[in-house]
């Protein structure tokens, strides 16, 4: 074998599966995408020929450019034929993209663009604008515009392919250690945080969710949350980028997502819990989809039987369980998930199914501060509840520029390896054996006896009264059943261990003001109930609950508490 081949075969890279495909398949789409009209033309439709041969002459002509292999560059580039080019693009030339929510609010973006020091910037011109304007990424160095002109910038993205037109097939020789992206977090549970993403962690995704999923080259995927699609050129899927605005999906129009489903026979599609009630409330059947994933945070029961019932009877509604920290976790089927009902009415959590393997998950006792070593002294004893972590090939093992956030959220372990066994692969080679990283999620869960993992809440929105402690997955659920009520969210009002416990209650659309005496009283007899909800007396009606830019599903509970704490003596 010679340097060359040795080079190519030790390569680990997300785009290094794109050159095999588009040689078995050239003329296979890769994806389409809608024009700025909402409608699907050839225009906007890449096959895995046009795909991979134009990423080459954009990846030769950045190169020209000095965007090579560690160039930490801002994408800000709307889910077009242009997102995709320019993503395999850069990870073929080795560089490293940096992507941000760009809902976020406008200083914590640019916060997140300065942490990341960006030597590069391409994006669309009104980002270029905005780039100006407000000095967002002022280290960049490189300056690339997707418009026809070159305003503000150095080059446009058309100067860029010609540049590198014909220079032949482009991918660097990384490692599986090598960064490969830095995808900052929706900033949903704090500031945004910039997650360091190595090509072995997606090369680890990219397997898991294959076989936790049985996903089979050849199938049509619509991938309402972009950055997921990514994925899908990987497993031999054409991805249809629907015609929505992914920062805002409980404002897709369904029957926008319906036509696409049936005109270019997608049979798999992913979504927020938010997308998936747009398609529950529409209520009009899906039978071409054979398997439906929906994540970011709980999905609500009703939602799930909705669901089912309009999918095929051989149909799968997977709700994996994860973070962008490390993802997929755990993984549960719908219809496992609506047995369980009961158990979560009654407060014992939203059970989030099985570790995919080959995660090893664990429960450890509640500790805010930073635990830098692990011991198994540290585990919760069984059936208790505790926070849920994880180690594993997907496990991302540090925040760029955050080491203070890294140092809280991760645990270094030791891990005796036998001398036939090869390190994990997220590990460091050590005498004797080798160090891998234990993510902390953040989250409060425990193992029922049948191995299955229970989420209980964020760690950091659990309410620490004088007489216990209140998880809000185990709380809000109980109240959810009342059926004039859309849902609730459970915050602390006060210092910690002697917090008043309220509930914020957003009711269904249509019920009069006058009314929510009534409820309040309504949802203080259920809540006596139970023993861990009795205690609840405060209930304050709140208009609409804010929630994450990203799947617009996650409550925003610091600004609920804030808000609660102005109403509550």
């Amino acid at each position: 074998m010679d340097a060359d081949t040795s080079s190519r075969a030790a390569t680990v890279n997300i785009a290094a599966a794109l050159p095999r495909l588009a040689n078995a398949a050239p003329d296979r789409i890769a994806m389409r995408c809608p024009g700025p009209d909402g409608r699907y033309a050839d225009a906007h439709a890449l096959t895995y020929g046009a795909l991979d041969t134009r990423s080459d002459a954009i990846a030769a002509g950045l190169a020209a450019r000095g965007i090579v292999r560690g160039t930490r560059t801002v994408l800000m580039v709307r889910p077009t034929p242009e997102f995709f080019l320019l993503m395999f693009a850069l990870f073929k030339a080795g560089a490293v993209p940096v992507l941000v929510d760009p809902g976020i609010d406008k200083r914590a973006l640019r916060q997140c663009l300065d942490e990341a020091g960006a030597e590069a910037f391409i994006g669309i011109p009104l980002a270029q604008f905005a780039r100006v304007l407000l000095r967002w990424a002022t280290s960049a160095r490189v300056r690339i515009t997707t418009g026809r002109w070159a305003l503000l910038s150095d080059a446009t993205l058309a100067d860029v392919e010609r540049a590198g037109a014909g220079a032949g097939p482009q991918l660097a020789a990384t490692a599986g250690d090598d960064v490969a992206a830095i995808l900052f977090t929706s900033g949903s549970t704090g500031v945004p945080k910039g997650v360091v993403y190595r090509h072995r962690h997606f090369a680890a995704q990219i397997d898991m969710l294959r076989d936790a999923f049985g996903i089979g080259a050849g199938g049509v995927d619509l991938p309402t949350f972009p950055p997921f699609a990514l994925f899908d050129p990987a497993l031999g899927l054409t991805s249809i980028i629907p015609d929505m605005d992914p920062t805002r999906p409980a404002q897709a129009d369904p029957r926008k997502l319906h036509a696409a489903i049936a005109r270019f026979g997608v049979d798999q599609l992913f979504g927020s819990p938010a997308l998936m009630g747009v398609l529950a409330t529409y209520g009009k059947p899906l039978p071409g989809l054979r398997r439906v994933t929906s994540a970011g945070a709980p999905v609500p029961p009703d939602t799930v039987a909705k669901i089912l019932e309009l999918l095929p009877d051989d149909a799968r509604f997977w709700t994996p369980y994860g973070a962008t920290e490390c993802l997929p976790v755990a993984v549960i089927e719908g219809r496992e998930l609506l047995e369980l009902r009961t158990r979560t009415e009654h407060g014992a959590g939203t059970c989030v199914g099985r570790p995919v393997p080959p995660n090893e998950v664990r429960i450890i006792r509640v500790d805010d501060a930073a635990i830098p070593e692990w011991s198994d002294d540290l585990l919760a004893p069984p059936g208790t509840i505790g926070e849920i972590t994880v180690a594993g090939p997907s496990a991302t093992d540090t925040y760029f520029n955050r080491d203070a956030q890294t140092r809280l959220a991760k645990i270094r372990e030791r891990v005796e390896v036998a001398p036939i066994q090869p390190a994990p692969v997220n590990g460091r080679g050590l005498d004797g054996g080798c160090e891998r990283i234990v993510h902390r999620m953040g989250d409060l869960g425990y193992f029922d006896a049948e191995g299955r993992l229970w989420f209980c809440g964020r760690k950091g929105h659990r309410v620490v009264t004088a007489t216990g402690t209140l998880c809000t997955e185990q709380v809000e659920p109980v109240f959810n059943v009342h059926p004039e009520v859309r849902r609730t969210a459970l915050v602390g009002v006060g210092p910690k261990a002697h917090q008043t416990p309220v509930l914020c209650v957003e009711l269904e659309a249509g019920v009069a003001k006058t009314e929510q005496a009534r409820i309040a009283d309504e949802l203080r007899h259920i809540g006596e109930g139970f023993v861990h909800t009795g205690r609840i007396e405060r209930v304050l009606f709140h208009p609409g609950f804010p929630v994450d830019i990203r799947h617009n599903a996650k409550i925003g509970r610091e600004t609920l508490a804030a808000w609660a704490a102005t109403r509550v003596g």
